[in-house]
């Protein structure tokens, strides 16, 4: 089992590379080993594009070597027709004799639905193999399909003295007042590259006029979601540019949208949290990245909708401002970005 854990764990690493690229698909990873040595590789790049144990497949160089390998892949392989062919078939058609699984995929048209059909092509398979790493791997495809809702994420940044954003009169002043570092606003950038959708409130839109995008790294820009109750934005700011696709949550409109964005209505007395995650499962969306203001982020903590906190506390003093969220730390890690902390907290209720 050891041996199987080893060449699991190259998988996981393989399977790394695609974040933010193959929504709504998985992450996975595959390797070919035959007599102890790896003999091809792969990883799922793209949706639409081959998965990766086709990748790994076509990277054998000698495909004799097929009929008496191993092939590792950390999620079941699928066993249905979607944009690309079913990667059961393929395995069975090289007459692969054994295969060795992270985890069981949670998709309807998969679960289990793979393995069965190896098992009665006669191959040997051996499933669970590190299958906690295999599950956090996807935890965003796990949470979309079990929970049917996506992996919500809270960042913020907060001063030393727990605001996150000074007062009026200092933003009037059309100055950006920086809490983080710019080695930290670059991490975020990249975060945004790694999740299908951001989300703000409607006065961090008036305030910063942010455009969203992950300008300062490279990768997808994330679909925008936009809490506009009362449709106050004004049409000249950045989310309506059309750049990318952006949702606009409202009280009622009558707005029509376009190609790129789109107007949605939710009922604001109700629990908000609870409908924005249905709304963006509606949306296909298995991840989403919140990063403010402080009101929104307070209602998904209130409402106990979320699994993951990601927190600086940057080396300044604000003295007043709009205040920090308050959350009950679960459990956490801290890091250090030069001298700003960052504080990432799980949430596994």
């Amino acid at each position: 089992m050891e041996i199987h854990e080893k060449y699991l764990r190259r998988c996981i690493e393989l399977a790394k590379n695609g974040l933010g690229t193959t929504y709504p698909n998985p992450l996975v990873g595959s390797i070919i080993v035959y007599n102890n040595k790896i003999i091809g590789e792969g990883w799922h790049k793209k949706a639409g594009e081959p998965h990766a144990e086709v990748n790994a497949v076509n990277s054998v160089k000698d495909k004799s070597l097929l009929e008496k390998a191993t092939i590792y892949v950390s999620l079941e392989p699928c066993s249905h027709f979607g944009k690309t062919p079913p990667c059961c078939d393929l395995i069975i058609q090289n007459k692969i004799p054994n295969v060795v699984i992270g985890t069981v995929d949670p998709n309807e048209k998969v679960a289990g639905k793979g393995i069965k059909k190896l098992i009665e092509a006669g191959i040997k398979v051996t499933v669970g193999v590190l299958e906690n790493e295999c599950n956090e791997l996807n935890q965003r495809f796990f949470t979309f399909h079990n929970k049917k809702r996506p992996y919500i994420i809270l960042k913020w940044a907060e001063s030393k003295d727990s605001f996150i954003a000074p007062n009026t009169a200092l933003r009037n002043e059309k100055k950006p007042v920086w809490i983080t570092n710019p080695y930290s606003r670059q991490l975020v950038h990249k975060w945004r590259s790694e999740e299908q959708a951001i989300l703000v409130g409607t006065q961090t839109v008036i305030d910063d006029n942010p455009k969203l995008d992950v300008r300062d790294w490279t990768g997808n820009h994330p679909v925008r979601v936009i809490l506009d109750q009362n449709n106050r934005i004004p049409k000249t700011n950045h989310i309506f540019d059309n750049q990318t696709k952006t949702i606009i949550i409202c009280g009622k409109t009558t707005e029509t949208g376009s190609k790129n964005t789109i107007f949605e209505s939710i009922d604001f007395e109700q629990n908000i949290a609870s409908q924005i995650t249905k709304l963006l499962y509606k949306h296909q969306i298995q991840s989403v990245i919140i990063e403010g203001g402080s009101q929104i982020l307070q209602t998904f903590i209130d409402a106990n909708l979320w699994d993951e906190a990601r927190v600086f506390i940057g080396n300044s003093v604000l003295g007043d401002g709009v205040k920090a969220p308050i959350m009950t730390q679960k459990q956490f890690k801290k890091h250090w970005i030069d001298q700003d902390e960052l504080i990432i907290s799980r949430n596994h209720d």
